[in-house]
């Protein structure tokens, strides 16, 4: 058990990395081509990276017993639901993302940290001491980046802020659909939800150009391979044997690995107030996992 649980959490630490590298080739990918559009075209790359694993591991019979109907039924509608709840996060990161620095965006999404277990008060869990205490430092640090001088957040800072709320419920719907269905097929059926949904809206709303998507290509292909098809789906598989909290804590550090590679490859620089802003949200946010098992 000790082994799975090691497994899970080195899964967990490679999913942040990569989606702390993510921030920068979504800020990148949008010199090219419009929100909708880019996530669009990642999460049909994302979709269709998964598709030669799950060819391997049923040709080796190492995806698991034939699910029953029942069961069949289940990843259908989990995956409906967890694509549709993806598109709503990743729509409105990506649309902050126009407006904020991939850094700033990264601690802001690091917020879903802290509201996990709030939500898991729905099924009879209690933040408890831990979770109260980081949420307010976890707000303090939200006003510190994000807040100016004349009391009003920053352009794009508001659409980030509205995306941790759906992380939040995106991780508590994988942990309990993970140990239930099949983990690869699940990660590549919400992709293609959220792809589906995603390409809806970049048609109502956006220009798509075949020359704009050539020129952005390596951000384009690297947020479809790397941030989804590999990192969603490291998640996905290493969410059957931790639980959302104990996930959650992990995929904080996501925030770290954003600013260190905005800063390394953007050139963006954190002032004073942003770094304590930075500081106390990523406080906030292991104070709020780590408390409770401190005290157990």
């Amino acid at each position: 058990m000790q082994a799975r649980v090691l497994k899970a959490n080195i899964f967990l630490l490679i999913t942040a990395a990569v989606w702390g590298s993510g921030f920068v080739a979504q800020r990148s990918g949008m010199d090219y081509v419009g929100p909708m559009t880019y996530n669009a075209v990642r999460f049909t790359i994302g979709a269709l990276s998964l598709l030669p694993l799950i060819w391997i591991l049923t040709r080796r019979g190492l995806s698991g017993p034939a699910p029953t109907p029942a069961g069949r039924a289940l990843a259908r509608r989990g995956a409906l639901v967890a694509g549709a709840v993806l598109f709503c996060g990743v729509a409105l990161q990506q649309i902050g993302l126009v407006q904020t620095t991939a850094g700033k965006a990264g601690f802001i999404t690091g917020l879903y940290v802290v509201l996990v277990p709030f939500f898991g008060m729905a099924v009879g869990q209690r933040p408890g001491t831990g979770g109260v205490l980081g949420a307010l430092l976890a707000a303090a640090g939200l006003y510190y980046l994000s807040v100016t001088d004349g009391f009003s957040l920053a352009p794009g800072d508001l659409w980030v802020v509205a995306c941790a709320v759906f992380w939040a419920v995106h991780v508590h719907i994988l942990g309990w659909l993970s140990p239930r269905v099949d983990c690869v097929r699940l990660a590549c059926a919400q992709f293609a939800v959220c792809s589906a949904i995603h390409w809806v809206a970049a048609l109502l709303a956006e220009d798509i150009s075949w020359a704009a998507l050539c020129a952005g290509w390596f951000p384009i292909v690297y947020g479809g391979i790397m941030p989804v098809g590999v990192a969603y789906t490291l998640q996905v598989v290493a969410q059957k044997d931790a639980p959302p909290t104990h996930a959650a804590v992990i995929l904080s550090l996501e925030a770290v690995f954003a600013a260190l590679c905005g800063w390394a490859v953007l050139g963006e620089v954190m002032g004073l107030r942003t770094a304590l802003g930075c500081a106390l949200m990523l406080a906030g946010m292991l104070l709020t996992q780590l408390w409770p098992a401190r005290r157990a």
